[in-house]
């Protein structure tokens, strides 16, 4: 997945300038080089880069400009751009070969024409740029494979063969052993599909080290269940497990960077089908807390499956838990579809995680918990409704919903698009992994403390 990189020093040399430093730059440069930009016809404002021949013809340099040369993503739409070859940049930054790994990036798994196997490469020495490539590109292929190459079954064997890689424990309950093992709400959930739902579990750590423990939506096809989605809002529910790639992305970095933590990994991953056996609107479910819920609404199926995994969760008693959920249309409504929305309870973990989005330009945003809207979702005839009978505040509420079940913990639930709806450099439409360098940012600082 990293082959967009190279050890050699020596390849074609990129030079980044910022475009309000374009004229001196050139007033330095070699006749030959002015003269090939004046009659090529180069723009600074219209282009972004152009490729410098030498006296032979050969590629000497390729010239970037750009308004902001801290950008992080300056280099990533060059991979798609450039002859290949290697190249190197002298002032790159680790974010920005990251940006260009992330450029290369493509889901060509069914495309039946051959790949392009040679292709540009960037000289980059660091191996955590590597990992963190490697485990975006990962959390993006595992959203973009479609439901039927990717139900419950297969994210199970995608977390095991994670597991298998560094050596990790694994462990999953599947099928009526969910019931057996009180997992209710995950049994409910799934038991219409012929892909049996399971509980997914890896664990990996020494003991001593500080508990993190990740929770990841995994419900790989949500037709809404009874309460039906139409077409429109169908299409795109192989996504539905985003959360779950982003916690096995997220796992992938933190274990490949040897972090000194306790972790482990719990996936909820069901199929929300529709079947004769299908929870109904109006059921009660006991959960695994022991509380009850009734169901408002079949299509609030993600907060149930998580709801009896954040309980396990919390039995395992982890200095922190950080869930990564598709959970709700409305937390897209509040950020557009580009930011990831986060909610905590706790104030000092929230302005940390701001701080790392802001430093890796990894946007997140914090929405609120507002406890008074714990109203919205009574019952009167259980202890609390999976949703509210209004669609206002959908994305608090859940959240809420989600923190009845986290008692006393830290906590940090992450309510996100997972897919990018437009083409942008090292952004391509498509599965995308939302807040994950921005957490393992904070998770990189939150172990020393």
């Amino acid at each position: 997945m990293t082959d967009c990189f190279t050890s050699n020093r020596s390849g074609i040399e990129i030079v980044c300038i910022a475009s309000n430093n374009y004229e001196s730059w050139l007033e330095q440069q070699s006749p030959l080089t002015q003269n090939w930009l004046k009659n090529s016809g180069f723009k600074p404002s219209n282009q972004k880069h152009v490729l410098i021949p030498s006296k032979n013809g050969d590629i000497e340099v390729v010239l970037l400009v750009t308004d902001n040369t801290d950008d992080i993503w300056n280099l990533a739409a060059l991979p798609k751009q450039l002859p290949a070859g290697d190249y190197y940049c002298e002032t790159v930054s680790d974010e920005q070969a990251l940006a260009w790994g992330l450029g290369s990036y493509q889901f060509d798994r069914y495309i039946s024409k051959n790949s392009v196997s040679n292709k540009p490469k960037l000289f980059s020495d660091s191996e955590s740029v590597k990992n963190q490539v490697s485990a975006i590109m990962l959390t993006r292929d595992l959203i973009n494979t479609p439901a039927g190459d990717m139900m419950p079954q297969h994210l199970s064997d995608s977390a095991q063969q994670l597991a298998e890689e560094y050596q990790a424990d694994f462990k999953e309950i599947v099928g009526d052993a969910l019931l057996e093992n009180n997992y209710p709400t995950i049994h409910a959930v799934g038991r219409a599909s012929v892909h049996r739902p399971r509980l997914i579990d890896v664990t990996c750590g020494k003991a001593g080290d500080k508990k993190l423990t990740l929770v990841g939506k995994g419900v790989c096809f949500d037709s809404g269940g009874l309460d039906i989605k139409p077409a429109n809002g169908m299409r795109w529910m192989k996504k539905d497990m985003g959360g779950a790639a982003h916690v096995l992305g997220l796992a992938k970095m933190i274990m490949a960077a040897k972090l000194p933590v306790q972790l482990r990994v719990l996936i909820p991953a069901v199929e929300n089908a529709i079947s004769e056996n299908a929870f109904r609107p109006g059921d009660v479910i006991t959960t695994r807390s022991g509380k009850t819920v009734e169901i408002d609404n079949t299509d609030a199926e993600g907060r149930l499956v998580l709801c009896d995994a954040l309980s396990e969760a919390v039995n395992d008693k982890p200095a922190l838990i950080i869930d990564f959920a598709t959970l709700t249309g409305a937390a897209r409504v509040a950020v557009g579809t580009e930011i990831a929305a986060f909610f905590s309870n706790q104030q000092t973990i929230a302005q940390q995680v701001m701080k790392a989005a802001d430093i890796q330009q990894d946007p997140c945003w914090q929405l609120p918990l507002h406890q008074p809207y714990r109203d919205m979702l009574r019952s009167n005839i259980a202890d609390l409704a999976n949703s509210a009978e209004t669609g206002l505040a959908g994305a608090t509420t859940a959240a809420l919903y989600l923190e009845e079940f986290i008692e006393d913990r830290d906590w940090l639930h992450f309510d996100i698009m997972a897919f990018n709806t437009r083409d942008r450099a090292g952004r391509p439409k498509g599965g995308e992994a939302m807040g994950l360098r921005a957490s393992f940012s904070f998770i990189e600082n939150w172990v020393k403390e």
